[in-house]
């Protein structure tokens, strides 16, 4: 099969191949930014700071405490568990310095979704903010969890203001739901600097893993990306190679709304804004626009990431559109299609283009994304980074011809060695060493790539992936309920939304009910928001219920 290696346009100055092997390990790269920035901000919070030289030391002290308070050793798996806080780059910093392999958990999951994750992962501790470790509580007896640091909203932010916001959130807002957690270790403790402690580096290998993304990757089925240091790298070195043109070294300052447990946001603007000396403004909460905006006025901010919904929301914020955009060069959008309208208001209102790519948690996550240089194709998801090789196959493994839809499949450095102990699932996503993204595409004739649609059954909520073999599996389990079908159902605010077809078992059952019973056991992104009863199901001749029929039905009454 031949290869996409040609493109009749390719940016300027853009190298075609990248060197993943620049450094051995991410700690190498860590080391590096910790000497060349030591007095630059490196993250900002809540009107607090971090400096590159006070993460070293944080970061550092973590480490000592993981390997000589915890006896934790290279490839023990840590979660981490919070939302946008200075925080979490202390914690993954540090976890990554002693060899651990950290795993990544959304922190709005339901105590059902937390287990799953934590049982697959085996991990041996966590990272948790006091807000959700009433969750935790309720099922950590049934995971392999000896040891959970738990950490307050304002631990990092200093001194008094610090204390006052702890305060302010568990006793004047009541943010942190009461909970009881034997031999818990606040976080504080973790990062105090101990002479009495020392530091043994770990002997680490570019091909050692750093982190399990999970993901319902292309079969619906929850599992870990197995992330190596060497992927993450390579992804660092295209991401930094293709924004030449316009980022350079200690000049930039980065607006991070999106979380950093996703994948996008940890690679793109925790780790690669790192490598280049960038300043990253956290954002905790980013659903607050009026707050959002207000943080963004206050920064001469010069990149920006989020997803569709992100950028549409800001847009109809009245004081947005007053923001100083004088210094702002790059805007990427990812996670979800950018719709052709949001582009286009963006641009009238920011005066600069909307850059859209493409990649997976499996591919850590960039494969494709629109020049920076103002030649993007609104539309495309762009083309391949340097190293990246995209072919868009048949279903029988056979290159399609430019213009006709097949599945894109990706080859590069950055791309996953498998799934964290599922071989059958790995082998079922690589065909001659391709990885098969799921996603069906075409190839233009200049070589930029467009999705014209998903090969399985996904639903994208904001940028979410919800699979709906999980919420069938939640909802068949009420009583009341026969049959269950679930699909995605087009939406202006979150792209798509989460609609069930149900078969009564019991002619008593309402929507109310299907609504509270979702509401204890999945993420409110993942939750039906619309519930249609109906006689029976269409199925095939095996029995399986047809989605497809069930979703055709659903656009040709929203066309009518």
């Amino acid at each position: 099969m031949e290869e996409y290696t040609w493109f009749n346009f390719y940016p300027r100055g853009i190298p075609r191949e990248i060197n993943p092997d620049k450094y051995k390990t991410l700690n190498d790269m860590f080391d590096e930014c910790f000497r060349k920035y030591r007095d630059l901000i490196a993250y900002e919070n809540i009107g607090s700071h971090i400096s590159f030289r006070l993460l070293d030391k944080l970061s550092l002290n973590f480490a000592k405490y993981l390997q000589n308070d915890l006896g934790m050793k290279k490839g023990d798996r840590i979660a981490i568990q919070m939302p946008n806080l200075m925080q979490y780059p202390v914690v993954i910093i540090g976890a990554l310095r002693a060899g651990l392999i950290i795993v990544n958990t959304n922190p709005l999951y339901t105590p059902r979704e937390m287990e799953h994750q934590f049982r697959d992962s085996g991990a041996r501790a966590i990272v948790i903010l006091e807000n959700f470790a009433a969750n935790l509580q309720k099922i950590i007896k049934n995971t392999s969890i000896e040891y959970v640091i738990v950490s307050k909203i304002g631990d990092v932010l200093g001194g008094l203001k610090g204390e006052i916001v702890n305060m302010v959130v568990k006793y004047v807002k009541k943010m942190v739901p009461a909970f009881k957690i034997d031999n818990a270790i606040p976080f504080k403790k973790t990062i105090r600097t101990r002479l009495d402690l020392s530091f043994i580096p770990p002997e680490l290998k570019s091909e050692d893993y750093a982190f399990l993304q999970y993901t319902g990757g292309t079969t619906g089925i929850s599992k870990g990306a197995i992330l190596s240091h060497r992927n993450m790298i390579a992804n660092m070195e295209q991401i930094s190679a293709w924004m030449v043109p316009k980022l350079l070294e200690r000049e930039e300052t980065m607006i991070t709304a999106l979380p950093l447990y996703h994948i996008f946001a940890l690679t793109v603007n925790c780790l690669a804004m790192l490598k280049i000396g960038a300043k990253n403004i956290l954002i905790t909460n980013p659903r607050d626009m009026p707050a959002f905006v207000k943080e963004l006025k206050k920064q001469p901010f010069t990149v920006m990431t989020g997803v569709n919904t992100l950028f549409n929301a800001l847009l109809n914020q009245p004081d947005f559109v007053k923001l100083d955009f004088s210094r702002f060069k790059v805007a990427v959008g990812g996670g979800m299609a950018v719709q052709k309208s949001v582009a286009q208001r963006w641009e009238k209102v920011t005066g600069l283009g909307l850059v859209e790519g493409y990649g997976l948690s499996e591919t850590a996550p960039v494969l494709t994304c629109n020049p920076i240089d103002g030649s993007e194709r609104i539309g495309t998801i762009g083309i391949p980074l340097p190293s990246t090789h995209i072919r868009v196959l048949d279903d029988e493994g056979r290159e399609v011809e430019t213009g006709l839809p097949g599945e894109i499949c990706a080859k590069g450095p950055q791309v996953m060695s498998g799934y964290w102990e599922k071989a059958d699932e790995t082998g079922e996503v690589f065909i001659d060493g391709w990885f098969k993204t799921g996603d069906i595409g075409v190839i233009d004739e200049d070589g930029f790539f467009r999705i014209v649609d998903r090969k399985k059954e996904m639903i994208n909520v904001s940028g979410f992936n919800v699979y709906p073999n999980e919420i069938e599996d939640v909802v068949a389990s009420h009583p009341k309920v026969l049959e269950v079908g679930v699909v995605g159902i087009p939406d202006e605010r979150s792209n798509e939304i989460v609609r069930c077809y149900i078969v009564k078992k019991d002619e008593s059952l309402s929507e109310e009910e299907i609504i509270d019973y979702c509401r204890d056991k999945l993420t409110a992104y993942k939750r039906p928001k619309s519930i249609i009863f109906k006689k029976e199901l269409p199925k095939s001749n095996i029995g399986k219920i047809l989605r497809r029929i069930l979703r055709e039905e659903a656009l040709q009454k929203l066309e009518n």
